[in-house]
């Protein structure tokens, strides 16, 4: 199931940000919260949200350990992960779980990309919605 949603994000974030799904920009940080949709979404179809969540954070976290990043692309991943964790948290009230599609998440997290907050260091606010990495003013 991760390995799955892994491929279908990485594709769908490519689609859609060809320049910025394998770096650090906007589109690395809208392929990290669709993986975690997506996830979450499979998994949702076999056993519990709380249980779905749990793994998601696990796989997720155990992705980042086993793939070690310098420490401020690993946070804004980090962050990235748990904002499509949380979207899709959000949206389990109005859709039984057994009925989510990949379509239902694509909007929403374009627009919060859009509306991505570029970092620098970590001490700069990650906030509520997603981050990237402004590589131009790294401290």
């Amino acid at each position: 199931m991760a390995f799955y949603a892994t491929i279908k994000a990485y594709k769908i974030a490519e689609k859609n940000y060809p320049k910025t799904a394998s770096n650090d920009g906007k589109g690395n940080a809208f392929r990290h919260a669709l993986w975690c949709c997506l996830i979450m979404m499979y998994c949702c179809k076999i056993s519990s949200p709380q249980k779905s969540l749990k793994f998601c954070e696990k796989i997720t976290n155990l992705h980042e350990e086993l793939f070690p990043n310098p420490l401020l692309e690993r946070e804004m991943d980090l962050h990235n992960n748990k904002i499509g964790m949380d979207y899709f948290m959000t949206l389990l009230p109005s859709i039984h779980r057994q009925f989510f599609e990949t379509s239902f998440f694509i909007d929403e997290l374009k627009s919060k990309t859009e509306k991505a907050v570029a970092i620098s260091s970590l001490e700069d606010n990650f906030g509520e919605g997603l981050v990237y990495i402004d590589k131009e003013n790294i401290a």
